[in-house]
């Protein structure tokens, strides 16, 4: 179980990282989604912050448990409220779903195998 939490927590911190980085740098992909999805393009700074900072959060929940759990739950609500977005704007294309899925279920992972690994609730 520790291998899989560590594996699990880090994949999650480098992939939420990485969608930080597009989002800080105005990435052309990530501002056709953003348009796409009628999202001002004014919040990629401050969703990319939320990422940032979920990604700091599963690293820094090696040190202190609860931290790691809330950015997991954290960002499990982050994708969840990307659902929403995506499905307000009546997203027709797989491809963003699929993205949306991966990084959904990987943060689902991270806080399932938090939970289990840490004993908690």
């Amino acid at each position: 179980m520790h291998t899989a939490y560590i594996a699990v927590t880090v994949a999650g911190a480098i992939a939420y990282a990485g969608a930080a980085a597009l989002n800080f740098t105005h990435n052309k992909a990530i501002v056709e989604v953003s348009e796409r999805l009628d999202v001002p393009t004014s919040w990629m700074v401050p969703l990319g912050a939320l990422l940032a900072a979920g990604s700091i959060g599963l690293l820094a929940g090696f040190a202190v448990p609860a931290l790691g759990i809330a950015a997991a739950a954290g960002l499990t609500l982050y994708f969840v409220c990307a659902a929403g977005a995506h499905i307000r704007a009546r997203d027709p294309l797989l491809a963003s779903w699929v993205n949306w899925a991966v990084f959904f279920s990987l943060a689902v992972a991270v806080l399932v195998v938090a939970i289990a690994y840490h004993g908690r609730w």
